[in-house]
């Protein structure tokens, strides 16, 4: 999907140089050119038209006077800074520019056709007049001697595998009378064939091909020899082979050219001599003939020298085409036409070998131009028209157009193609953002076709459909016409020697104007024509366009961008400096481009790729060089991009390391950008994702998401990058467009919790909305189903700018997924009951907890309505639907919960259970008492709470399995709740829980629970055994003891407590928990020896120092004083809150004694999790070793101050920074309110 686009063209004449020119070399320094002439050698500067050196070759005798001579080989040798020339006589001559020295160190008698040095400079095969080839080390000392004509295939003959004869052997479609067909000779070369034998070394150096005339048969054979000039393989017999050959540097192919009944064909052959693939020349027959084929050093473009053959009074037109390879298919991407003018007529031409897209050509008349290359990619530029996603890829006659829009069309194939007249060498799109689809096609013969989208109604001869135009089908996609055809004349006559491509980067600007870049009055100045169209003069034979103006640049330009946006123009210069074009000012000037600081703008390393973009507002200039090295204005800010692609406030690159990352460029620093491109990428991060090795951005399809990306090979691949798709949905989402977010999201897989987490009070406002947009019941439910708790927008997608459009939730004490389902349900309600029956069926169960019950009750609603709509959805599909989602046990629970049996059957049928186990089950219920008969149900279901409810209903006579169920289950608070408390069953109830309470070790409890039930005797006990002896000499008051039982039972619990003194009884010998009765009893006088006045006066004092306003200087100091006092305070509480929960549990308040002690331990519980938080380990650790204090040191403090540890001021009060301490061991809560 790449084209190849000229970076830059070089162009200089020698006006002072004699003779013709008949082959070039390059020189040791770049842009040095050796040429040879019938008089010598010539060294051509760099810089300037005049020959800088030359040696004579006439003066030494080593060439005739009368300019016969002929050289047949040049090459620069640097190690011995001189220079290798063979001659047609067979001399081998080394030359010395700088001394003009010749040293001749070798001659053949028979003359010499060919000299060709190894790529490592380490071997030179010479071709002789006799037919041989020579091998000569680079100290040309003879390797080898050998004929060129061998009968012999070589090294690497085919081994015969004993198959058989060729007549017996099978002959597919070509019939049995193919085994009887004589093999053909191949027929002989061409007459135009010059009869030299050619030369071509593998880029490593380790064989070379040579391809000569067969004397006997007149055809040219291709042979194959290694170092040692033995001979490897022979081509196999090849009709019409001609002369030219290249072996590819990467080594697995030669190229050739055959010339076949009906066309005329570029070959390639293997090492071992076999045919392997071709392509076909755009001429016909005889039409041109084909002088050399060249590959550059990186194997990726294939030059071809060609002139035509058939040309009667004139000079024939010689071509340079560029040919390239891409999943499998030949595309013709440039093509230089040099005329027929003899001054400009090839000499030669030839690829250098450290700069691969280099070509250098030589013309007869002392011409020399110099072409770079780079690959770029044509597609439309903007942001959201429908063509903006086009890609022309250029293919000789033929601009292939894919629309990716419609379909991701892989190359070689295309939407629709346009044909040309003359061969293409460049495409612009239009950058006006309403037209962007409009193309302008300069072809080789400086014309430009513009083809435009939409006026036309009549189908354009010159457009064809590609791919999508099958048979029997009508194709959705919009094709353009052909507007106009301009001719381009910008000066210059036709008598001047011709410079192919001398017009470069056409640009067609908003205004529909044209800019294209010439080449100025010497080689390192461009000029820039701005042309506009010309009303067309009736009789004229071709629409021109006129040149508005031409500013000279002051520098070769070397790129050219135009921002669709921003309307801007920028060039890049080949010194680098950036210039912005005022092309809408009355007069248009060239000035530089300046930062939002003011400063010139140039970037360190020339950029063959430029774009224009903004960042954070400020517009700016990206550039990538052929390197991969990455700039924004004059910051290189990575060094291993591929490419890149700017699309919206989005810029994509591709990497090295094979991930494309994305980032956005509205809020974001070019420092920032820096460290995006150089670290790794968190986890959840959207910005970067892994691609193919070799990947390379072809364009973004807008409003889609995709990412078309190309292999190295040529296929195509789409990817939808996570930051475009967020971005999108984000946009589509604040438009209140949930159809196409959800359709999106559902496609790629983003979690639909995001439809809400983007901005929850936005999509609970607009729920009806969405519910109307979707209009699926099916894409409802799917909502419902991938519902979570968790805020995606913090977890899964965070945004990629760092600004999160999340707002506050409205209703942060209620669950995310109970909301959501409750707002939508009562949406759906309100739009139609019926057709969403599904979707509230789903909103019920997703709630947590799920409201099964009153799913199920609105299945049996459904079932029991006498006159069903048409619309509604059945019961039995509301059950089915229902069993989807709820396992089916689970819900044949609580259809059996609900105590309606025709629903309990329904869901029976449904399930896997056999009728005989549940229908015994449902008929001995049927016969039951009600209540009796849910208790039954509530006790399967092991719904303890509701069975005692049913069970207390039944009367007396099931009071005793009443209480077997209580005390099975430990249900004694509920069942307390359900009688009573004069009853009987009350005091039952309570002396069972009592039992319970005693064998839990819990004896002041059971004591409380048995008083008030009036059970006074085993209260007693309980007391006693708690040490209670006030509570015990009440309970024994109430039982009417006399005088004498109260003083002996006073006296033997006097007895039990005297051992005990206080200090040994903080953890009493059958627990280490202490109560807190016992510790306010046992603690109530006081240590301190302050007195009154002094702590007075003290606390006054420090109310001074800490004080709670705002800004004071120990703030800090005083909220942890405060904070401390608080929890202390708390802390004290506990006692007097387990002594008042005693007695509101003993006179019967139960619920207020529930209700202290649950915000009592609320409290704890945040004073448990607020001290750490409080009181961190820093301050602590501050109290433990202060930087500054009479324990330091000066060395202590100077460790602190190196380790940059915050020396904060002396706190006069530290034990404010040790956080107070809870007391977990001291027992204050009542097991019976738990």
């Amino acid at each position: 999907m790449r084209n190849l686009r000229l970076l830059r063209s070089g162009g200089r004449r020698f006006a002072t140089a004699v003779g013709t020119p008949q082959c070039f070399g390059l020189g040791a320094e770049t842009g040095t050119v050796l040429v040879g002439c019938q008089h010598g050698l010539l060294e051509l500067g760099p810089a300037g038209q005049a020959v800088t050196r030359e040696v004579s070759l006439t003066a030494e005798g080593f060439m005739p006077e009368d300019g016969s001579g002929r050289i047949v080989g040049i090459e620069h040798i640097p190690e011995q800074e001189c220079v290798c020339v063979a001659t047609a006589a067979g001399d081998i001559l080394l030359c010395n520019l700088s001394t003009k020295q010749v040293d001749c160190v070798g001659s053949v008698d028979s003359g010499l056709s060919t000299m060709s040095w190894s790529p490592d400079q380490e071997l030179v095969l010479l071709a002789t007049g006799q037919q041989t080839l020579i091998m000569m080390t680079r100290d040309f000392e003879p390797v080898t001697e050998k004929q060129i004509h061998q009968d012999e295939f070589g090294e690497g003959k085919f081994v015969a595998l004993g198959w058989g004869k060729k007549e017996t052997q099978f002959h597919g479609s070509e019939g049995k009378q193919a085994a009887h067909r004589k093999q053909m000779e191949a027929s002989p070369t061409s007459a135009w064939d010059d009869g030299r034998p050619r030369v071509t070394w593998r880029g490593d150096g380790q064989f070379v091909a040579v391809s000569a005339v067969c004397p006997e048969t007149g055809a040219r054979k291709v042979r194959v020899w290694n170092r040692e000039l033995v001979l490897q393989s022979t081509s196999e017999p090849i009709s019409g082979l001609e002369q030219a050959l290249s072996w590819k540097p990467s080594g697995n192919l030669i190229a050739s050219t055959q010339e076949k009944p009906n066309r005329h064909d570029v070959v390639f052959l293997e090492k071992n001599g076999l045919l392997h693939g071709e392509f076909t020349l755009p001429f016909q027959k005889g039409q041109v003939k084909v002088n050399e084929l060249l590959w550059n050093a990186e194997s990726t473009i294939l030059a071809i020298w060609m002139e035509d053959l058939k040309v009667e009074d004139s000079k024939p037109n010689s071509y340079v085409q560029l040919w390239t390879t891409g999943n499998y298919h030949w595309y013709l991407k440039q093509t230089l036409h040099f005329g027929s003018l003899e001054e400009n007529q090839l000499v030669s031409l030839l690829w250098d070998q450290e700069k691969p897209y280099r070509l250098h050509v030589l013309c007869q008349g002392w011409h020399y131009l110099s072409y770079d290359w780079h690959w770029t990619t044509d597609h439309g530029m903007g942001e959201n028209s429908q063509h903006v996603a086009n890609v022309a890829v250029i293919d000789g006659d033929k601009v292939l157009v894919t629309a990716f829009q419609h379909a991701v069309v892989p190359p070689p194939m295309c939407t629709y193609e346009l044909q040309l007249q003359q061969a293409v060498n460049q495409v612009a799109f239009h950058t006006d953002p309403k037209h962007n689809g409009d193309m302008a096609v300069l072809d080789a013969d400086n014309r430009i076709s513009v083809y435009r989208y939409g006026q036309s109604t009549m189908n354009d001869p010159t457009v064809k459909f590609g791919a999508v135009g099958g048979n029997g089908f009508k194709a959705a996609v919009e094709t353009p016409y052909l507007d106009k055809t301009y001719r381009v004349d910008v000066g210059g006559s036709n008598n001047e020697v011709m410079n192919p491509l001398g017009l470069q980067f056409l640009t067609w600007l908003p205004d529909d104007s044209f800019l294209v870049v010439g080449q100025g009055e010497s080689a390192a100045q461009s000029v820039l024509h701005h042309l506009t169209a010309v009303p067309h003069v009736a009789g004229a034979e071709e629409e021109r366009l006129n040149l508005r103006l031409s500013v000279p640049v002051d520098g070769e330009v070397i790129s050219l961008c135009c921002s669709p946006v921003t309307r801007t123009v920028a060039l890049q210069l080949a010194d680098r400096q950036i210039l912005k074009y005022l092309w809408e000012a009355t007069t248009p000037v060239l000035e530089p481009w300046r930062t939002s600081s003011g400063c010139a703008v140039r970037f360190p390393y020339p950029c063959v790729q430029t774009s224009i973009t903004r960042i954070s507002g400020e517009e700016v200039i990206l550039g990538l060089t052929d390197r991969c090295r990455f700039f924004v204005n004059d910051i290189e800010v990575a060094s291993n991009i591929t490419s890149f692609a700017t699309y919206n406030e989005f810029l994509l690159v591709t990497t090295s390391s094979h991930t494309c990352q994305c980032f956005c460029l509205k809020n974001v620093s070019v420092k920032a950008l820096q460290a995006g491109l150089s670290s790794a990428a968190a986890p959840n991060s959207e910005t970067l994702r892994k691609v193919e090795r070799g990947s390379r951005i072809i364009t973004v399809v807008p409003l889609d998401t995709k990412v078309v990306l190309q292999m190295p090979r040529g296929n195509l691949e789409t990817v939808h990058h996570r930051a475009l798709v967020l971005a999108q949905i984000r946009k589509w989402l604040d438009r209140l467009m949930f159809r196409e977010a959800f359709q999106c999201m559902r496609k790629l897989r983003i979690n639909l919790n995001l439809l809400y987490d983007h901005n929850p009070k936005m999509f609970l406002e607009n729920a009806e909305t969405f519910i109307r947009q979707i209009d699926s019941v099916n894409y409802i439910n799917l909502f419902f189903t991938e519902l979570k708790e968790e805020d995606f927008t913090k977890s899964m997608y965070p945004s990629l700018n760092g600004s999160s459009n999340a707002q506050p939730r409205q209703h942060p004490d209620q669950k995310k997924v109970n909301l959501v389902c409750d707002v939508m349900r009562v949406a759906m309600e309100h739009i139609d009951p019926q057709k969403y029956c599904l979707s509230i069926l789903t909103a019920h169960v997703k709630k947590t907890p799920p409201e099964l019950e009153i799913a199920l009750q609105k299945v049996h609603d459904l079932r029991e309505s006498i006159t069903p709509d048409v619309k509604a959805v059945s019961a039995e599909e509301a059950l089915k639907y229902l069993l989807f989602l709820v396992d089916v046990n689970e819900l044949y629970d609580y259809s059996l919960g609900t105590y309606d049996f025709d629903l309990v059957v329904m869901v029976a049928e449904k399930s896997q259970k056999d009728p005989k186990e549940y229908l015994p089950f449902l008929n001995a219920l049927r016969k039951m008492e009600t209540n009796y008969q849910r208790y039954t149900i509530d006790r399967h279901l092991k719904r303890y709470t509701k069975a005692l409810g049913h069970l207390s209903k039944c009367g007396p006579e099931h009071f005793s399995e009443f209480l077997n169920l209580v005390k099975d289950q430990n249900q004694y608070c509920e069942a307390l709740k359900l009688y009573p408390s004069n009853t009987q069953e009350y005091k039952d109830i309570s002396d069972a829980y009592g039992e319970y309470l005693i064998q839990k070790q819990l004896y002041e409890q059971a004591a409380l629970i048995l008083a008030r039930a009036g059970i006074f005797a085993k209260a007693l006990d309980a007391f006693q055994n708690s040490g209670s002896w006030q509570q015990a000499l009440c309970m024994a008051s109430r039982l009417g003891y006399t005088k004498d039982k109260l003083s002996s039972l006073a006296r033997s619990m006097a007895d039990y407590e005297m051992p005990n003194c206080p200090e040994l009884d903080l953890f009493s010998e059958t627990s280490s928990i202490v109560t807190a009765s016992d510790m306010n009893s046992k603690y109530s006088h006081s240590n301190s020896r302050i007195s009154a006045r002094s702590s007075k006066n003290r606390r006054k004092a420090d109310r001074k120092r800490y004080s709670l306003k705002e800004g004071s200087p120990f703030e800090d100091m005083a909220l942890l004083e405060v904070l401390g006092e608080n929890v202390r305070a708390v802390e004290t509480v506990k006692g007097d809150t387990h002594v008042l929960l005693k007695q509101l549990v003993l006179f019967g308040y139960d619920e207020e004694a529930g209700a202290l002690q649950q915000v009592l331990e609320e409290v704890l519980q945040l004073m448990e999790t607020s001290i750490p938080e409080i009181w961190t380990p820093d301050l602590q650790h501050s109290s433990v070793n202060p930087v500054l204090g009479p324990n330091s040191t000066a060395n202590s403090i100077m460790a602190a101050y190196q380790q940059k540890r915050i020396v904060t001021p002396v706190v006069q009060d530290p034990e404010l920074l040790i956080p107070p301490k809870l007391n977990k061991n001291l027992q204050w809560k009542l097991h019976l309110l738990q």
